[in-house]
């Protein structure tokens, strides 16, 4: 095999396997999750130090109310303010039906001012953790690159249609006056 051949099976080979893995990531993160069996979740807080940080992607899975028990870390809408989703490990389990427990974050000095309280016979607890998979979900959420996507990459899109529309190829040009006065 000669070099050129060489070079163009690496090349050929390279991108086979960045498709590959692009699909692989695509099922993992944005299909498989929809089946129910686990979610991932991007971590946005320190809260949970050191046991995963921000920009960590966690995987919860579903699990039943009456195995949860305290150290297991939960994940929840909580109930006050922004009802913002939370992974706080459990500290105390109040009641089991329905499901009311007390939470706090490892890095926290003090647990949830709160208790939450889940109705059904599941909730969802982190089974593992994926360190910096979520960098990318945390950079995109930047106030900087969300003015860039929503302004200036729909501006951009739109000068170059215009563009296109406005150049005119050389076949495409009107003719002149002179040659129109002769054909007519």
């Amino acid at each position: 095999m000669d070099t050129r051949s060489a070079l163009a099976f690496l090349y050929r080979a390279a991108l086979t396997s960045l498709v590959a893995s692009s699909v692989g990531v695509l099922l993992f993160l944005g299909v498989l999750p929809r089946t129910g069996a686990y979610k991932t979740l991007t971590v946005l807080s320190g809260s949970m130090r050191p046991d995963f940080s921000p920009g960590d992607m966690v995987i919860a899975r579903p699990t039943s109310v009456n195995t949860l028990k305290v150290g297991d870390v939960l994940v929840y809408a909580i109930p006050i303010g922004d009802h913002h989703v939370e992974s706080h490990r459990v500290v105390q389990i109040i009641s089991r039906s329905p499901l009311l427990v007390r939470t706090k974050g490892d890095a926290n000095k003090d647990a949830d001012p709160w208790t939450a309280q889940m109705d059904g016979s599941r909730v969802w607890t982190v089974r593992g953790t994926v360190p910096y998979a979520g960098q990318a979900i945390l950079w995109l959420r930047s106030p900087r690159v969300h003015r860039l996507t929503t302004l200036f990459v729909p501006a951009l899109v739109a000068v170059m249609v215009l563009r296109g529309v406005w150049r005119r190829k050389a076949d495409d040009t009107l003719p002149d006056a002179n040659v129109l006065s002769q054909q007519i």
